[in-house]
């Protein structure tokens, strides 16, 4: 039997594959090599996964979902989906909402109805997003409290994600699991991300913009931790139990630890061995203060522990930074 990892050529993607490809899975690859960052990066991330003889890859949009279903349907051997593809960031959804409407809502409703016809179908796991929490005051944040009240157009699609994968897991009965993820970062991240953005600054000597007047914290999660949650949940489809009646879950997976923005500059200062200029701003639109997630049902359920530390993580992302931009050095 197969896998199929949507987002494969993208920064949480390609990880999960790779796992997935070492243990000796036969993984199916989907990207659409989209141009929101650098394509040379999701270009390099891709040819480090096909390298291996038991992966394939389709360059397709799941939101094109007669071109994806056509082409999936000639598969005949997937039995878990890892959904990880989608259009990310918050800051962006305020410049271009239509995209997450494409990729987040009717690539999901693809993604949905290649799983409600596939027989062989095991479990469907999906990234949701901390980000659903939106305005919550109350920490840590638990999944049995209500985010109805989403502060970005990025944090709405992914919860409709929650809620569409409850609606088919109902109507359907196909397993489904949702990720909240938080602040994930390491090697092979995405270049919008405040701790790469960061680097880039301190290495040319420019000013770092911190928003809020440095006074944010963020449940720092190390993407070798994320991995490890995703191939444990993949492996444990929920049963028709609970209080929705469907075999449907929601977890969130973070590292338990709600740290401030401004240790990360310290880590990132002394993993470079620069000193930071700092430029304090207000927050922005559609961000929150604080993030730090309750893992403890994850830990309960499928045994997921976190074991990196953000004075870990940072330099070996650093590390990763300075191999893959040599020539800059």
């Amino acid at each position: 039997m197969a896998i199929l990892v949507t987002g494969a050529a993208g920064f949480v993607g390609m990880h999960v594959c790779e796992y997935l490809l070492r243990a000796g899975e036969v993984v199916v690859g989907v990207d659409n090599l989209t141009d929101y960052y650098d394509v040379r990066l999701k270009e390099a991330r891709l040819g480090r996964i096909q390298e291996y003889e038991n992966f394939s890859f389709h360059k397709i949009d799941i939101s094109d979902s007669e071109t994806f279903l056509t082409e999936m349907n000639t598969i005949p051997d997937i039995s878990k989906v890892a959904h990880m593809a989608a259009q990310a960031g918050v800051r962006y959804s305020l410049e271009n909402p239509f995209s997450y409407a494409r990729s987040n809502l009717d690539g999901f409703l693809t993604i949905l109805e290649y799983c409600r016809h596939n027989k062989k179908l095991e479990h469907l796991v999906y990234a949701s997003s901390s980000s659903v929490y939106g305005g919550n005051k109350v920490l840590p944040y638990s999944t049995d409290q209500q985010v109805d009240h989403p502060v970005s157009l990025y944090a709405a699609t992914k919860k409709s994600n929650e809620l569409m994968a409850h609606s088919y897991s109902h109507l359907y009965r196909f397993p489904t699991t949702g990720l909240r993820f938080f602040t994930v970062y390491g090697p092979w991240g995405r270049p919008d991300m405040a701790y790469w953005s960061f680097t880039e600054a301190l290495l040319a000597g420019k000013t770092l913009k911190i928003f809020n007047n440095g006074e944010m914290k963020r449940d720092f999660t190390y993407i070798d931790d994320i991995v490890s949650g995703v191939v444990k949940v993949l492996s444990n489809p929920p049963k028709d139990e609970g209080e929705s009646g469907a075999p449907y879950r929601i977890y969130n997976i973070g590292n338990h630890r709600s740290e401030p923005l401004m240790e990360l500059v310290h880590n990132l200062e002394k993993a470079l061995n620069v000193t930071a200029n700092l430029e304090f701003l207000p927050m922005q639109p559609g961000d929150v203060k604080e993030t730090f997630a309750d893992i403890d049902p994850l830990s309960r359920d499928v045994g997921y522990a976190p074991t990196t530390k953000l004075s870990d993580g940072i330099p070996k992302f650093v590390e990763w930074y300075k191999t893959y931009f040599k020539d800059k050095f």
